[in-house]
């Protein structure tokens, strides 16, 4: 085992979300460890354009780069959205250089969107008095997501926008392996009312105290709806086909004129249609457990030094969460963005459909993290 599989692997799983915010589920990451980030300049321009698919797929394109470039070994990683963040053990750090590097070539030529990308230091993190922890979160039996703490990542992100630590683009034609990324699925309409996109980042120089006991009420608020708000169908997201994200399937495909990448994914996808349709068993693969462990694997609530959430609520549940959250940021502890739509939608990473551990982002499908964003960035500004 490297030190990364023995680190990582190592962090005790945490299972009920309403722990999230207790300080020793967290874990300092080794001084010689990496942080990479990545995200899409002027989102908040392509999402105007009501380009949120390619956005989200550009997020998660990062995260099955470096999972494949990795060759599957374990490593902490969060999706944003409109980008990603992750960490890496000093082996990996090449692979992880050259992935990133790839996908930005790959989300400029093929998605028509410039991706900013950078590796991090944790030792620079900490010479800012800063620290990146982290923590396992297991939504499910299957498998676990990283939460991050410390203020390390939020600051790497922000040095990233300086244009400090940039990894280069890969050459022109430089094609990441993005094996396993697909976005098959249909929007997920609101079920309870709204969707709504929610970031709670701390004010700066706030008590932790303080903005621990914010992000605990948001999330009791948030538990007493069914299924702790859970955007996606309990049956599943639907399924048609041709599946609306078909052209960025194709193209995440290596090889061969893209014409021919699409008639091949076509084929596929109405393969797959028809084996969920009509919940046909092929080999080990059973369409009713795949579609159950999509619903519990999915990743709408998270911790990256700060609260990001997709939620499927009610009105009354919004305006909870808008006083509580109004309230904490006039007591200055908190800044927040909000934004409401009428669906979410996913983007899978399925290395293997035969595996229980495949993970789904989940977003808001008219604007999601990026719009929340925006929202936060307005409220910074006014401030």
């Amino acid at each position: 085992m490297t030190s990364g599989d023995s680190f990582y692997g190592g962090i005790p799983v945490f299972r009920g979300f309403t722990s999230l915010m207790d300080p020793a589920l967290y874990a300092p990451l080794p001084d010689d460890w990496s942080i990479g980030v990545a995200d899409i300049v002027d989102s908040t321009k392509a999402i105007a354009a009501q380009r949120y698919k390619a956005v989200n797929m550009a997020g998660a394109a990062v995260i099955a780069a470096v999972t494949n470039a990795l060759e599957g070994r374990e490593f902490p990683f969060v999706f944003g959205g409109d980008g990603a963040s992750f960490a890496v053990a000093p082996s990996d750090l090449d692979a992880a250089r050259e992935a990133l590097a790839a996908t930005a070539t790959w989300v400029r030529e093929d998605l028509d969107l410039k991706m900013r990308v950078a590796l991090v230091p944790v030792s620079a993190i900490r010479a800012q008095g800063l620290d990146v922890r982290v923590a396992r979160f297991g939504p499910s039996a299957n498998l676990s997501y990283a939460m991050f703490s410390g203020g390390g990542l939020a600051w790497a992100d922000a040095a990233m926008k300086r244009g400090e630590f940039a990894v280069a683009e890969a050459p022109a034609g430089a094609q990441p392996d993005l094996s396993g990324l697909s976005c098959r699925f249909e929007v997920m309409p609101a079920a309870r009312g709204l969707i709504l996109s929610v970031l709670v980042m701390p004010a700066r120089g706030v008590d932790p105290a303080a903005f621990r006991k914010v992000i605990e009420d948001i999330i009791h608020l948030v538990e007493r709806s069914p299924d702790g708000g859970r955007p996606v169908p309990p049956e599943g997201p639907p399924l048609k086909w041709p599946p609306q994200g078909l052209d960025f399937e194709a193209r995440t495909k290596r090889g061969g004129p893209l014409l021919a990448r699409r008639a091949s994914v076509l084929a596929y996808t109405l393969f797959v249609y028809l084996i969920m349709r009509f919940d046909l068993k092929v080999g080990g693969f059973v369409p009713k457990v795949y579609k159950r462990q999509v619903v519990e694997n999915s990743d709408f609530r998270k911790y990256d030094d700060g609260l990001r959430m997709i939620l499927d609520c009610t009105p009354q549940l919004e305006r909870a969460l808008s006083e509580r959250l109004a309230m904490a940021a006039r007591d200055g502890i908190v800044r927040y963005g909000l934004y409401q739509q009428d669906a979410a939608m996913m983007t899978c990473f399925t290395p293997s459909a035969l595996r229980s551990d495949h993970v789904h982002f989940i977003d808001g499908a008219r604007g999601g993290y990026a719009s929340a964003a925006t929202a936060l960035k307005a409220m910074m500004a006014a401030g």
